[in-house]
């Protein structure tokens, strides 16, 4: 059994010692890749050591192996950037909980984020470190790492906490002690940051950086001097971005010290921040050089402040307007001291800038407000200021400059003061001037009224009668006018006033008007004797000095007066020729009339006396018994004016000449003719007659009877009512009592429709509704009239008609009655009167092109008036900017500015900046919309559009505080005119955006 046993045993013993040689074979060759794989992991070959730790731990047994590779495979996929490699280092410490490696791991894969800078992902790992497991010098490694990873990740609390761990540490004190005097330098405490900066200022490492932050907490502890010298000392050493700090530093601390002149290359040399200057910024290197007196420059810079709502901007402001106003630029001066004085921040500087921006306003004028508004203003706000009396001289002043009469009166008449009497009585009579201008004239006689009784300045009361005289004339009260211009010439200021010379010239038209002649002639003469130099009054004067001998039958004056028109060449010649030759006449010296007719007829091809004159010689060839040559003469009338106020006379003429010369059959032709070309007018009436005459000598009354009954204005029988009752209507009318002359023609032409005096009654019933104002009932009459063949009435009626259709907004009426009128008017100022109001039609229904047409055709007129001219020009020139030739418009307002008034020569003022603005000539342009704003500050229409035209100048200028203050001022100030509000922020929100792209200060709108 032994032996048995024995040999059972050695049996076990070698199989053991077989399986066991087996086991140690394996493990000796898994210990070998094992051993192999740490060392390409220390070689830091990672992904061929994580391969053969895979693949050791595949095949091992050993729990021990297996966790170590288990770790270093995490560790592998870690360094190689593996997507899973936290998710392997969590399963590391989940499978193997009792692994020595744990702790280790954490540190490990900590310290490799944090050697890739990785901060964030090295907290994680260090919050999983158990510090206890830790021996000193660990400790002392993870605090600082933990602590500079939480301070480069922005968490200064947590990061001090660390560093203040090992700031006594021998390996890592110096680093600890210079980030926690960082921490302290960025959270304002310089004190503490000093502390730690100064116990590391010796280590060399640490100077050059030390160097930067040393200089700024002296600039910010208030050192100047040492920041700059720290500033500079720093520079060499410095990048970029640090060298754009120290600039910033550097300049400022000079800029403190007011060494304003060393401030300034530093200033200049500062980049902003991310590339962008604030208004700080922009404000201290304007000053600087505002202190060296440096204009242009500082402007350059206080100008890229915008939107600035700050006491530096307030300062900016200011010293901006300053700047302008040592730079002679007084408009930007006003806007940048407006601006000023509309913050609060420096009350001082408030009240200065509002003295200054008043003054301004004065001086060169104001689109927002009106001057007296602004001086008002101040004087309301600052009553204790010390320069109120000038500002008190220069409010009275500027109520007569700025033109703005209606609200000068307004506040003139809330402070009747005793000083303001004479400003009171001036702004009266400049107010009723500029209303008689705008054709208010019952308004302008109230005002003179109120001027004259005033009586504060000799003068001003003078020339108050003498406009109160003229608005009487204009509103055709001429005996009133007269005593008034007369009663003028009496006052004791009247001679020192420039409307005393005219003062004949007005008297002798009043009386003129009123019909006595002989005074208006003597008059004339005054005139003439008295102002030779105003050649446009001389002529007129010899004129109508040769008119008023002419009806006083003093032929040989007048002849001799017409003559001296004739000889001046003045554009009434033609008309003085015609009366010379008429004047012959009545001298009996026939031949001399005819003589001097022919020379007319030759040398004024062209006259609208023409018809006249032809007329005029066929009358003088009958009266001189040369029927052959009257007859001719009045066939040329009849070719060259068909249609004209004499043709139907012509005929009557020619048809009497035959009767006369017993040419029965001739003259029946004649007077056939007239009866059938002219029904109803005096000369056809008159034909039917003679023809009567002729017919009755002949026998032939049965002839007259058939041809009569044809005509549909003659009626044989009841002949004598039908003159009656027209004649009962006439003699009303000729009493002046016009309700009885309405009825009385009312019922002539509906008892006679068809009557002889039809034409007649129609158009004296129109005028008689016309004078009382029925101005409806009377177009029905007109029409009657204007559809008859051309008779007497024709030419008046049209012109009625057509100031009716005018008047009550029928435009598509009057044309055509305007039209007639022009063609068929022999009194120039109808024909005028047709061509300007066709104009203005054509204007307001957008026919641009007739427009145009017709204010050529009045604008070619010599007679034309000047008020009617400048409608001609204006009218022009909005047709042509509407239709886009604005050459053709630029030349029409260029005209107009010499001669327009009151909104007229403010909307040419506009466009003459508007076209330098085109032109690219900002400056001239600005010139001329602050001349706008001076002279015409109450058309704020136009005030509104030339500050927007103003603020694209300035942006055109680089100035764009200027262009963004006006903007805003329009956007808040002019919100009754919608689309010029809508102009101005578009053109703001352009120059905001352009602005945003190197002003860090400006947000475009939308931004953030």
């Amino acid at each position: 059994m032994r032996t048995l046993s024995r040999l059972f045993f050695l049996l076990f013993l070698a199989n053991s010692i077989l399986v066991s040689a087996q086991k140690s074979a394996i493990y000796t060759h898994e210990l070998q890749d094992f051993n192999k794989a740490v060392a390409l992991y220390k070689a830091k070959q990672f992904a061929s050591a994580q391969l053969i730790f895979e693949n050791v731990k595949a095949q091992t047994t050993s729990e021990e192996v297996q966790s170590d590779c288990a770790y270093y495979v995490a560790n592998c996929a870690i360094r190689t950037n593996q997507s899973n490699a936290d998710v392997l280092m969590e399963r590391f410490v989940k499978d193997y909980p009792t692994s020595t490696k744990r702790n280790q791991a954490y540190i490990e894969v900590a310290q490799y984020y944090f050697e890739q800078s990785n901060y964030p992902q090295a907290l994680e790992w260090f919050d999983k470190v158990d510090e206890n497991h830790l021996n000193a010098s660990e400790q002392e490694k993870y605090n600082f790492q933990k602590g500079y990873s939480f301070f480069s990740s922005k968490k200064k609390k947590e990061a001090t906490t660390y560093l203040n761990k090992v700031v006594n540490s021998k390996e890592y004190g110096s680093q600890a002690k210079y980030y926690l005097g960082f921490i302290a330098y960025e959270g304002d405490d310089y004190k503490e940051a000093t502390k730690y900066f100064d116990a590391v200022s010796g280590e060399e490492k640490y100077k050059e950086k030390l160097s930067y932050y040393q200089a700024d907490m002296n600039f910010k502890l208030g050192s100047f001097q040492k920041a700059i010298d720290l500033g500079n000392k720093a520079m060499a050493k410095s990048n970029a971005l640090e060298k754009s700090e120290l600039n910033k530093i550097i300049g400022e601390s000079y800029f403190n010290l007011k060494k304003y002149d060393l401030a300034i290359p530093f200033l200049v040399a500062y980049n902003g921040k991310k590339g962008k200057w604030n208004n700080t910024d922009f404000y201290q290197l304007g000053y600087a050089y505002y202190e060296q007196k440096d204009y242009e420059n500082a402007i350059a810079q206080f100008n890229k402040i915008i939107d600035g709502n700050d006491f530096v901007s307030q300062n900016a402001y200011y010293h901006l307007g300053e700047s302008y106003l040592d730079s002679g630029k007084k408009p930007q001066a006003l806007n940048a001291f407006k601006n000023a004085s509309e913050m609060n921040f420096n009350t001082q500087l408030q009240e200065d800038a509002a003295l200054n921006y008043a003054k301004l306003s004065y001086e060169i004028g104001n689109s927002y407000q009106t001057v007296p508004v602004v001086l008002k203003a101040f004087l309301d706000k600052y009553p204790s200021n010390t320069n109120n009396p000038e500002i008190e001289k220069l409010l009275i002043d500027s109520y007569i400059s700025s033109k703005n009469y209606k609200e000068a009166l307004v506040l003139l008449e809330r402070n009747k003061s005793a000083a303001n009497k004479l400003v009171y009585q001036k702004v009266l009579f400049y107010n009723g001037l500029e209303v008689f201008n705008n054709a208010n004239f019952q308004e302008a006689s109230r005002l003179f009224e109120k001027t004259i009784a005033e009586n504060k300045d000799a003068t001003i009361t003078a020339r108050a009668l003498f406009w109160k005289a003229e608005t009487e004339f204009t509103l055709d009260d001429y005996k009133a006018a007269l005593a008034d211009f007369k009663a003028f010439l009496l006052l004791p200021g009247a001679k020192t006033t420039t409307e005393f010379k005219n003062c004949n010239y007005n008297i002798a038209y009043s009386y003129f008007k009123l019909k006595e002649y002989e005074q208006a002639g003597n008059y004339f003469q005054n005139q003439i004797d008295a102002v030779p130099e105003d050649k446009v009054r001389w002529n007129d004067s010899y004129l109508r000095l040769a008119d008023c001998r002419f009806v006083t039958s003093k032929y040989w004056p007048a002849m001799e007066a017409y003559a001296k028109v004739v000889e001046l060449k003045s554009i009434d010649a033609d008309y003085a020729a015609f009366q010379r030759a008429i004047c012959f006449g009545f001298v009996a010296k026939n031949d001399k009339k005819i003589a001097a007719l022919q020379d007319f007829l030759t040398q004024y091809g062209k006259s609208e006396y023409r018809d006249d004159a032809l007329f005029e010689l066929g009358n003088t060839y009958v009266t001189e018994n040369k029927p052959e040559l009257a007859l001719t003469t009045y066939d040329r009338l009849i070719a060259e004016f068909n249609s004209g106020s004499f043709t139907s006379k012509a005929i009557l003429r020619q048809g009497l000449i035959y009767y006369n010369s017993d040419k029965d059959a001739l003259a029946l032709a004649k007077f056939k003719k007239l009866a059938a070309d002219f029904p109803k007018t005096p000369e056809a009436l008159e034909a039917v007659s003679t023809a009567r005459l002729i017919y009755v000598d002949s026998g032939k009354v049965d002839e007259y009877a058939t041809w009569v009954r044809t005509l549909d204005f003659v009626t044989v029988s009841n002949v004598e009512l039908d003159n009656d009752t027209y004649e009962a209507a006439e003699k009303q009318l000729q009493q002046n009592n016009t309700k009885q002359a309405i009825a009385g023609f009312s019922s002539y032409i509906n008892s006679f429709p068809g009557g002889i005096h039809t034409l007649n009654a129609n158009f004296y019933l129109a005028q008689s509704y016309f004078s009382e104002g029925s101005e409806t009932k009377a177009t029905t009459n007109y029409e009657y009239v204007i559809a008859q063949p051309r008779s007497e009435f024709t030419e008046q009626s049209l012109a009625r008609l057509a100031q009716i259709y005018l008047k009550n907004n029928a435009s598509d009426k009057a044309i055509p009655v305007l039209i007639r009128l022009e063609s068929e008017a022999d009194f120039p100022q109808n024909k005028t009167f047709a061509q300007a109001n066709l104009m203005k039609s054509y204007y307001d229904k957008t026919n641009y092109q007739d427009a145009v047409i017709y204010a050529e055709k009045v604008l070619l007129n010599p007679k034309t008036d000047e008020n009617v001219k400048n409608d001609a020009q204006i009218i022009s020139a909005r047709a042509d900017m509407q239709t886009g030739n604005e050459t053709k418009a630029r030349a029409a307002y260029a005209k107009l500015s010499s001669t327009a008034k009151g909104e007229l020569a403010a909307e040419a003022l506009y466009y003459d900046a508007y076209f330098k603005n085109k032109d690219a000539k900002f400056e001239l342009s600005n010139v001329a919309i602050q001349k706008l704003a001076k002279n015409y500050s109450s058309y704020r229409y136009f005030g509104a559009k030339g500050l927007v035209l103003m603020a694209q100048n300035f942006y055109g200028l680089k100035d764009s505080y200027q262009a963004t203050y006006i903007l805003d001022n329009v956007i808040q100030n002019f919100t009754d005119y919608p689309e010029i509000v809508t102009e101005a922020k578009t053109n703001l929100s352009t120059i905001k955006t352009e602005e945003a792209k190197t002003n860090s200060s400006i947000i475009p709108k939308g931004g953030n």
